[in-house]
């Protein structure tokens, strides 16, 4: 008579043990982003993260902002690579430099890490990213979820999401009312292609021209993989040190969808935002995207961040101001534009003449 063997989790290839580990692995990375706020209030582990609100109490009418992103399919290039602690840099500047558009301070994270099996150090690893970039961020990591799905996902494939929540002064939100017309804008550089448009660059280099990973190429002076992994900069910082040093009337966070469609959310009706080219010379790799794709300009534009990942617009009395503080923080940064009436046949924001070289 033949012995059966019921069905269990662990043979369903749920393993409890490797996420308990990988738990553990990430404690000592996640205690980096305390702030005085998290501080003693359970730490990781719990079934939700704990932040003191008493903290809210010097502001006269606190505003919560919330933003929630993802990485998108850069995570397939860190899996291919085996190089897992970057793509937490991705995920927390997705998330916070949304919500400094509005002038908020970033307060904590949450994460959601999904993968088809857990591997303990992998996992640990993209926290420890994670965590890396809150602490650039100014924000603690206070709490998130590892998900195995096997059946679902490969045993290699994984996929990263997280949630932010940040506060404002009700007096200084910064959105479209307070933009004027003289205003300068003001272009802060990108570190390469942040966390947006890799479908398009994954089809190019790969589906297209052909080029593996590990491709030295010369006008990057690294390998091409390498390239592509630059972790997204961070600015949630930087803005908010502007707005404690200099007037700012707006923000433009440039992601999906390139510089003017970004710009154009944050312009109010019957003014207009013209942001010249010739003011920067964009990276290479936005070059060579559009030469082995054969990408038009434009298709390039919509889709990439051209070398500017984010946009303070202030007043022309305080550009030089603007421009030292950044300078002084390592943010390379020029006027790139200027806010003007709206005409009849323009939208909110364009960009105009051709790029230095």
């Amino acid at each position: 008579m033949s012995e059966t063997t019921g069905a269990s989790y662990a043979a369903a290839g749920v393993d409890i043990e490797a996420g308990d580990r990988a738990v553990e692995l990430m404690k000592e990375w996640v205690k980096k982003t305390q702030r005085p706020e998290v501080a003693g209030l359970g730490g990781l582990g719990g079934f939700a993260g704990l932040f003191d609100a008493s903290a809210l109490k010097r502001y006269e009418r606190p505003l919560l902002a919330s933003a929630t992103d993802g990485v998108g399919t850069k995570v397939d290039l860190a899996r291919k690579m085996g190089v897992y602690d970057t793509i937490g840099h991705d995920l927390v500047g997705m998330v916070v430099d949304d919500l400094v558009v509005c002038g908020a301070e970033p307060l904590f994270m949450t994460d959601y890490i999904c993968v088809g099996k857990v591997h303990p150090e992998r996992v640990a690893a993209i926290v420890k990213g994670i965590a890396e970039g809150c602490v650039l961020a100014g924000c603690a990591l206070v709490g998130g979820e590892t998900a195995e799905h096997p059946g679902l996902l490969g045993p290699d494939d994984f996929d990263v999401a997280g949630a932010g929540t940040g506060v404002v002064e009700a007096d200084r939100l910064l959105g479209p009312d307070r933009i004027r017309k003289g205003d300068a804008v003001i272009a802060m550089a990108s570190s390469g292609l942040h966390s947006n448009g890799y479908s398009l660059v994954r089809h190019v280099f790969f589906d297209r021209a052909g080029w593996s990973l590990d491709r030295q190429v010369e006008e990057f002076g690294r390998t091409l993989g390498e390239e592509l992994l630059e972790p997204t900069r961070i600015y949630s910082l930087d803005c908010l040190a502007l707005t404690r040093t200099t007037e700012v009337h707006g923000f433009s966070h440039v992601t999906g969808g390139g510089l003017a469609n970004n710009l154009a959310r944050v312009i109010p009706d019957g003014l207009h935002a013209t942001v010249d080219r010739s003011t920067w010379t964009p990276g290479a790799v936005f070059d060579l995207v559009g030469k082995a794709g054969q990408v038009e300009q434009l298709e390039l534009e919509k889709t990439l961040n051209m070398g500017v990942g984010m946009i303070a617009i202030v007043p022309a009395d305080s550009v030089d101001a603007a421009l030292t503080t950044l300078a002084d923080r390592g943010i390379d940064s020029w006027v790139a534009g200027e806010i003007t009436e709206r005409g009849a046949h323009t939208s909110g924001a364009e960009l105009v003449g051709g790029y230095a070289r």
